[in-house]
């Protein structure tokens, strides 16, 4: 599998083929992500470098990833799910599975915070989550 920095984005209701959007900072790969009706979040992943960065996009609009902040550990293979506030990136591997469970304020960029642990210590994971439960 290749290591890229691209961003595609594909329009739902047109049932068309991807088309680009614009380039992550870096090249990663096994990323995070999660977003509200404006920004799309991506945290972690792997490549050479960068493990932990956050990266945000303007879903209205094509561009680049800009800086977002940075996850409390590197890791890549995690989760991430949302409500219209917060984000969260969970589990994921990097000397071995975690635990960790991080979160962020969408609206706002700056580090992730500790939101608490997993259960079991996870890698491969996914998230899923609604307005009306999950994170509040």
């Amino acid at each position: 599998m290749a290591i890229v920095n691209k961003i595609e984005f594909i329009e739902i209701s047109s049932g068309g083929g991807g088309a680009d959007f614009g380039d992550l900072a870096s090249i990663r790969a096994n990323v995070g992500a999660c977003s509200n009706t404006t920004r799309g979040v991506c945290g972690g992943g792997r490549g050479p470098s960068g493990v932990n960065i956050i990266e945000h996009i303007t879903i209205a609009s094509t561009g680049n990833g800009t800086n977002f902040g940075d996850l409390t550990v590197a890791r890549k293979y995690l989760a991430g799910c949302n409500n219209l506030q917060r984000g969260i990136f969970a589990g994921g591997t990097d000397s071995g599975f975690s635990n960790i469970v991080d979160f962020i304020t969408i609206a706002s960029t700056g580090d992730a915070a500790d939101f608490g642990d997993l259960t079991v210590a996870r890698a491969y994971v996914s998230g899923l989550s609604n307005s009306h439960g999950g994170l509040s």
